[in-house]
Formats: structure tokens, C-alpha cells, sequence
């Protein structure tokens, strides 16, 4: 069984992967949505939970640095009320602030151009925050 990372913005989701193992985070892909449209996704979600025997969900959630939760926040905590409502496995709200900042420095500084940077983020973010998650289930092991 994996688990599913996924950095929620109002225009696309970016989707991670666990191996089976739960050690290590894999970038699969980026979907559109439309958060105004109420769009959100999820039947692409639901063939990925299939086709990756998803176990459990991991969601971006975006605090404010002096640790209140703004609207994006709020986004993240419906979008987690969701995913529980369709699927009924467990979905963990992970602190992602600066994630999207962090994928941005590391494409940058592996010389991704621009363009390319805009079409990957999202699924790079998603790979941090999982992989964060990730990384404190092994320490209390």
C-alpha cells in the first residue's frame, strides 16, 4: 500500500507517490482543476488511488508563517474533508510552508528553464511535502 502526496493550488493538484516501502517520494503528475468551477480532480485521483493501491493521502497545508491558517489553509482542510468523504482512508494535513519556494531553488539551481519550471512545481512540491511526511514516520519507528 502508498501513499498519496498531493500540493493543492486553485488551478492544478500536484501528485506524489510513496514506493511500496514508504521510504521515498516520487513525483507522478500534475492535474488541472478549477477550484472556482468547483472541479477538483478527483476522478483522475480516483484512478490514480487504483492504480497505485493508495493506502493514505498526505495534503499540503499551506500556514502562514506566524503559524495561523489563512485561506489557502481553509482550501487545504476542505480538500482533505474531500478526499475523506470519496475514498474513506485516512488524509494527513502536513505543514508545507516554503515547499513550493524549496522545489523552485532546486529546479533553478539545476538550470530548468522557466517554462519547464512552470509545468513541474506543483509535482515537485508534492514530492517534498510527501517526502517530508515520509521522513518523521521513519523516526518513530
Amino acid at each position: 500500500m502508498r501513499i498519496m502526496g498531493l500540493d493543492v493550488g486553485t488551478k492544478t493538484v500536484g501528485i506524489a507517490i510513496s514506493d511500496p516501502l514508504g521510504l521515498t517520494a516520487q513525483g507522478i503528475e500534475t492535474i488541472q482543476i478549477d477550484e472556482e468551477a468547483g472541479e477538483f480532480g478527483i476522478e483522475r485521483i480516483k484512478e490514480l488511488v487504483k492504480e497505485y493501491a493508495v493506502s493514505e493521502f498526505v495534503v499540503g497545508y499551506p500556514k502562514n508563517m506566524n503559524n495561523t491558517v489563512g485561506p489557502r489553509g481553509e482550501a487545504s482542510e476542505n480538500y482533505k474533508k474531500l478526499l475523506e468523504e470519496t475514498f474513506n482512508l485516512p488524509v494527513t494535513l502536513w505543514d508545507e510552508r516554503l515547499t513550493t519556494m524549496a522545489a523552485e531553488r532546486m529546479l533553478i539551481e539545476a538550470d530548468v528553464s522557466r517554462k519547464k519550471r512552470k509545468k513541474v512545481i506543483d509535482k515537485m512540491a508534492a514530492v517534498m511535502i510527501l517526502q517530508g511526511y515520509l521522513d518523521s514516520k521513519s523516526f518513530k519507528l
